[in-house]
């Protein structure tokens, strides 16, 4: 059911479909809108190191994750020693906690175990960010900045830099508000934030995404299929050319991983699941007579399932340098965000 809810609104939000329902959703847009204003005013707390929040304006995957990661690993080259926070969403985790490799996506949530087994900085959850961040700070006193992992509309976050991660191929939808459109805030939100980073294929997207603001392309980057068993087991990319594939993906946006796939010559069997689905064995078949494809997300909750026959393909962001650095001086320079 859940699933057939999030493609009716993504037809309505992202592809023109169900005009009538934009019409008759419009006025609780208006609510939503004036209600969130009203949130905005959250009072914010302190901490005693520069907070980077990358987030997104619209609802649904755009790339915020693999974007935490690459400027994580970015400024850990400039010199940092970032730490990463996350609300674990798709977990039950309320209280602080600090997340492994090995840790339960079911209760620390799937994105922020993947964060972790970058081993890139600790990863902590919870659901006020600012206690996560002071309980990561207390527990890893080396840490000078901090990362937030989404969090754009938790307003008691201080924040040095902000940065806005939209698809380059759905943008901002219809431009509406929930529940009409995909929007957490107004576009107008968009003169405030440091970058706009566009989650996209093409080196020219379109320049409307940016709005007026500094703006950053970035890429998504694959080389290898890794076994769901053993890591150390791996495929070149082409390796399933030519064949017929269960491919499932339970993201924000399966279809743009089904593309690319399609787009590399696999015969592609969609299986799409509701993003941070609690997977169960049962949500495939018990003999499978085909490899089975999936995202490094996905392979987070599967690989505790003991499915054997299944690959996922982890995928690195290519940021430009000018983010970077301008990432960088923000830190070393701004004052917080009010």
């Amino acid at each position: 059911m859940r699933s057939y809810f999030e493609r009716w609104f993504q037809a309505l939000w992202f592809e023109g479909h169900h005009r009538w329902a934009y019409f008759f959703l419009l006025p609780l847009s208006g609510l939503y809108g004036f209600f969130s204003s009203r949130c905005s005013r959250t009072s914010v707390d302190t901490l005693p190191v520069p907070v980077v929040v990358v987030g997104n304006l619209t609802v649904g995957g755009t790339g915020k994750t693999p974007c935490t990661l690459a400027l994580t690993a970015a400024l850990r080259e400039l010199g940092w020693h970032p730490g990463i926070i996350s609300r674990g969403y798709g977990g039950y985790q309320r209280v602080p906690a600090a997340v492994l490799p090995a840790s339960d996506p079911a209760q620390l949530g799937d994105e922020p175990v993947l964060m972790a087994g970058r081993n890139l900085a600790p990863v902590w959850v919870g659901r006020r960010r600012v206690q996560v961040a002071q309980a990561l700070l207390r527990a890893h006193p080396e840490v000078d900045v901090l990362l937030s992992d989404d969090g754009l509309q938790h307003r008691a976050l201080p924040r040095q830099v902000e940065c806005v991660v939209v698809d380059g191929a759905r943008g901002w939808g219809n431009g509406a508000l929930l529940p009409a459109g995909p929007l957490r805030e107004s576009l107008s939100r968009l003169a405030t934030v440091d970058a706009v980073v566009v989650n996209c294929a093409s080196e020219t997207p379109p320049m409307s995404l940016f709005s007026g603001m500094a703006g950053s392309v970035m890429s998504l980057e694959s080389s290898s299929w890794i076994s769901l068993q053993d890591p150390n087991q791996t495929l070149p990319r082409d390796h399933f050319y030519g064949q017929s594939c269960l491919v499932l993906a339970g993201i924000g946006h399966p279809e743009r991983f089904f593309g690319q796939l399609e787009r590399w010559g696999i015969v592609v069997e969609r299986r799409p699941f509701p993003d941070h689905h609690p997977y169960r064995r049962e949500d495939l078949p018990a003999h499978l007579d085909k490899p089975v494809l999936m995202t490094e997300k996905d392979a987070i909750k599967w690989r505790r399932l003991g499915l054997t026959q299944g690959w996922y393909l982890p995928v690195d962001a290519h940021l430009e340098p000018a983010l970077i650095q301008r990432v960088d001086t923000l830190l070393r320079t701004k004052d917080s965000h009010g």
